[in-house]
């Protein structure tokens, strides 16, 4: 099978179109030809090994894959060839393998995917869809003003509609350019800020109210994770996820006490150890349904061959992606 892989470490050059073995199906696994695979920029960081989780070389990254069931391991039911499934590799805690033509994936962890889901939808809709739903389950949203920092990106985009949905007074959508920002108030944003702009808090505060978020979704990293604590409400919450705040964190004596004597909290997300095989499946079918009925629009930035991998990553890192980058077999 066709697969792209890295030897070494680097840029969107190391990734490299070969041949490999097909998976081995174990008892218990489905063997998946893929239709499409996501691209994440947690991926990114990993071919630089930058991120938290180094990959052994070679290795073939990607951690989910929408597809068709090829071949059902010895011991499994309720799966038959032919079969469309989303293979969400990481909650499965496998984190590579997503970059090829077939995938093996234990069977307790695929889900069926409508025939009204498109791939590429399907994909935005699990590592994104299922992020933006937990961090929107994770606290009342109701009658509170809400920002969404990468609010163009993929799951700030399902971020600004789930939290509408969870009845958001008000939902402030932070993006980088004007195109951006144009496309989180069709998603149903109140207002939107450019964050790159010195004046941004300002504006923040004329869009939603001098007291400020009180919830605050932040994945950008860097001086707008220190300005999004800048511009939190009392009693508010900033709650952070994403692969770009593991790069750069800092947190001084001003913030610390505004958080101390304004009673504010910063939490941290991780997706994949609030999943469970029943609740895995329940949330995608509960996503694949909104976005069948049009109530959850998503965004598919850019389709790309296996052999352009390298291309695909530089798009996304270029930081000018709205929705979803995939991988096309």
């Amino acid at each position: 099978m066709k697969a792209v892989q890295i030897t070494r470490f680097g840029g969107p050059e190391v990734l490299e179109l070969v041949e490999l073995p097909l998976p081995v199906v174990a008892p218990g696994q489905l063997l998946v030809k893929v239709g499409a695979a996501g691209v994440n920029f947690a991926e990114t960081l990993m071919r630089e090994n930058r991120y938290a989780l180094t990959p052994p070389l070679p290795s073939v990254l990607g951690s989910e894959v929408a597809g068709i069931v090829d071949t059902v391991g010895a011991g499994v039911t309720g799966f038959a060839p032919g079969e469309r499934v989303i293979a969400p590799l990481f909650a499965a805690n496998v984190y590579f393998g997503g970059y090829a033509e077939y995938v093996a994936i234990d069977a307790r962890w695929a889900v069926p995917v409508p025939d009204a889901v498109a791939w590429d939808a399907a994909l935005a809709l699990t590592v994104q869809g299922l992020s933006a739903l937990h961090l929107v389950r994770g606290r009342p949203l109701d009658n509170k003003t809400v920002l969404v920092s990468a609010a163009a990106g993929g799951v700030g985009s399902l971020l600004v509609q789930l939290a509408k949905r969870a009845g958001a007074r008000r939902v402030i959508a932070a993006a980088s350019t004007e195109e951006k920002r144009a496309f989180a108030l069709s998603l149903g944003a109140d207002a939107a800020v450019d964050y790159t702009q010195a004046d941004w808090l300002d504006a923040l505060r004329q869009a939603g109210g001098d007291q400020g978020p009180d919830l605050i979704f932040e994945s950008t990293g860097g001086s707008v994770t220190t300005a999004c604590l800048q511009a939190l409400a009392p009693r508010g919450e900033v709650i952070i996820y994403g692969s770009l705040n593991i790069q750069e964190f800092h947190i001084g004596v001003p913030e610390l006490l505004g958080l101390i004597f304004k009673n504010q909290s910063v939490t941290g997300f991780a997706l994949a150890p609030l999943l469970t095989p029943q609740n895995l499946r329940a949330d995608l079918e509960e996503l694949f349904a909104l976005n069948v009925s049009g109530a959850l629009q998503v965004k598919i930035g850019g389709s790309y061959p296996l052999a352009q991998a390298a291309e695909a990553h530089k798009v996304l890192q270029s930081r000018g992606t709205i929705g979803k980058i995939v991988l096309l077999p």
